[in-house]
């Protein structure tokens, strides 16, 4: 259930205890109505992983009732402007996604992008800012998991990983993580797999994790996994799991190497 909604981003359980904050940056696909769908004539690409993290939202909105642990979804598609990429990077509003043109991006203005920014990206990454200072005043140690999925296939490439943990230099939840998931036999779990952590750097994970010294981690699930509620809710219980036997967590000082 959703306790705290705006038109850019929802937040549940906003005054939980936990020191968990889960956060979901490609949560949705939606365009608002004055862009058009950004120009795209067929609609139903806006359904594909070009748009969104298919399945992500549901496996987190489980994940936090399991938990009762803080979880916040941008409410705007990737495509309008990436909530997780810093917004001086172009990819931040892609002109051609996976082959697909986006026309609405293509030699957009600077007055534009800045009007994207401050109307969607600024308040998101705000909100995260207050969660996560209103948990350190909580809790001597928060978690930030940035919450996303994977595209099965990619450059005609199938991905055996059923989910990856992905992480830059602190290995505080990384490394354990990736033990218990491990221990399932029946998990592919990739390290820094699909994608790296380390190149590029997820602004997410990057200005609120690794920026303020708190431990951080990406979790990416695949999305022919979790693309129905059987599915999310089964991937949810895994992480509930995983996750409540993290236990206390190593030293970490900044400057290290993972």
């Amino acid at each position: 259930m959703t306790d705290s909604t705006s038109s850019v981003f929802d937040i549940q359980h906003p005054d939980s205890d936990s020191a968990l904050l889960l956060t979901v940056d490609h949560a949705s696909r939606h365009i608002p109505e004055e862009y058009n769908n950004l120009g795209l004539t067929d609609p139903s690409v806006l359904a594909r992983h070009i748009a969104w993290d298919i399945g992500i939202e549901d496996v987190t909105r489980r994940l936090s009732d399991r938990l009762k642990a803080t979880a916040i979804y941008a409410r705007f598609s990737r495509l309008l402007l990436d909530a997780n990429r810093y917004p001086h990077d172009p990819a931040s509003t892609p002109v051609i996604s996976d082959g697909v043109e986006i026309p609405a991006n293509q030699d957009m203005t600077e007055a534009e992008k800045a009007r994207r920014v401050e109307t969607y990206f600024t308040p998101y990454q705000g909100a995260i800012t207050d969660l996560i200072e209103r948990k350190r005043e909580a809790h001597e140690v928060p978690l930030l998991i940035s919450m996303h999925s994977f595209t099965p296939v990619m450059n005609d490439f199938e991905r055996p990983w059923h989910i990856g943990v992905l992480w830059d230099r602190d290995p505080r939840i990384a490394l354990p993580l990736l033990k218990i998931l491990r221990e399932n036999s029946s998990l592919v779990v990739g390290d820094n797999e699909p994608y790296s952590a380390r190149e590029p750097l997820g602004y997410t994970m990057n200005e609120h994790g690794m920026k303020r010294g708190i431990p951080n981690v990406a979790i990416e699930i695949r999305q022919d996994l979790i693309d129905t509620h059987q599915g999310a809710e089964k991937w949810a219980s895994i992480m509930a799991d995983a996750l409540t036997r993290l236990g206390p967590l190593a030293p970490y000082e900044p400057g290290g190497t993972g």
